[in-house]
């Protein structure tokens, strides 16, 4: 096998903008079948992918020869599709969050493992400009021991466009804890490791909401460091991204990551400046009123792809160990249990 033959559930968000384009632009892939039942997007899909066959169901799909499927459907049909797919005998990549519980995700790798095929999770926020920044800077002993970690998605959609997230709740898989929060606690355990704590708070705003809309979660970190994540899709004013505090310096930055909004406005990986982020946008370093800029590194969703590619081609580990993201799962299924208790 030299090309991956792949095929991908799902053109809204998740695979229009995350998915088809980096798959298209790795000569290790080829895409070969994308699932709309949505005529529009259909539309969409047929006119930039050509080559591409585009089918109403994930049936059509299953049915073909392929040898990857990328999930990226609403999240509650996630681990459903993921066992179609591996009983037919595909690679399977999942958009986060992997599954609901705990328990199904665990059952999805044990039927992989049992199968013999690959199941790995789209975690791309592990490949953030500002978070891969985050994470050198660290590395580099600037900051000396990180006491408090401070993260943030937040922003002002007052209005849910999508009608399966204004719909869905939390035992579907809806909710911006398994939709944000996946990526936060997720980033917080790869920078700080396991947790021993966790304490959040809870709140659906909107008036009818099927889920949650407002979350605070602070874990405590085995290494002692103490992470406090914040996503709010109705926050008028935001907060910084990262505000990490050091026992020799601290590290600043607002502002999301770039790359999500280049693609929806038509950026691809293979442009020049995919992905790099503009000196106004880059955080700060120092104490006090001592303040230097962190030169940002380039975004790199497309690396999740090659890393990939690696792992299903060449043999090397996968990009993301879908057992990470079933611990992601175990802390988000226990909030939400305290909560409804």
């Amino acid at each position: 096998m030299t090309v991956m033959r792949t095929g991908v559930i799902g053109f809204g968000t998740s695979g229009r903008v995350f998915h088809a384009p980096f798959i298209e632009a790795n000569p290790d892939f080829s895409l070969d079948i994308i699932v709309t039942a949505n005529a529009e997007r259909a539309a969409v899909a047929a006119s930039l992918y050509p080559d591409a066959r585009i089918v109403a169901s994930a049936d059509e799909l299953f049915a073909a020869e392929l040898d990857l499927v990328i999930i990226g459907s609403p999240s509650g049909t996630h681990v459903s599709l993921a066992h179609s797919a591996l009983d037919a005998g595909l690679a399977v990549v999942i958009d986060k969050p992997f599954s609901v519980t705990e328990a199904e995700g665990l059952g999805l790798i044990d039927r992989a493992e049992e199968l013999g095929l690959p199941i790995t999770v789209f975690q791309n926020r592990r490949w953030d400009g500002d978070f891969l920044t985050l994470r050198s800077l660290i590395a580099s002993g600037e900051l000396g021991d990180i006491r408090r970690f401070e993260s943030r998605f937040e922003w002002w959609k007052p209005d849910v466009t999508k009608s399966w997230k204004a719909e869905a709740t939390p035992a579907e898989g809806g909710g911006i804890l398994y939709d944000l929060g996946a990526h936060l606690i997720d980033q917080a355990i790869q920078l700080f490791g396991g947790v021993t704590e966790v304490y959040s708070e809870v709140a659906t705003q909107r008036p009818g909401g099927a889920a949650d809309d407002d979350v605070f979660v602070s874990l405590l970190h085995q290494t002692g460091v103490r992470s406090q994540l914040w996503m709010n899709g109705l926050a008028a004013q935001v907060g910084p991204r990262f505000h990490v505090l050091g026992s020799a310096s601290a590290y600043t930055k607002w502002g999301l990551d770039g790359q999500e909004p280049a693609l929806i406005a038509g950026a691809l990986p293979s442009d020049a400046d995919y992905g790099v982020e503009p000196s106004s946008s880059w955080g700060v370093s120092g104490i006090g009123d001592n303040l230097s800029k962190v030169p940002a590194v380039r975004g790199q969703y497309d690396t999740y792809y090659g890393l990939l590619a690696d792992s299903l081609l060449r043999g090397q580990p996968l990009p993301v160990d879908p057992r990470d993201s079933v611990e992601v799962i175990r802390i988000i299924e226990e909030i939400h249990r305290r909560h409804a208790s």
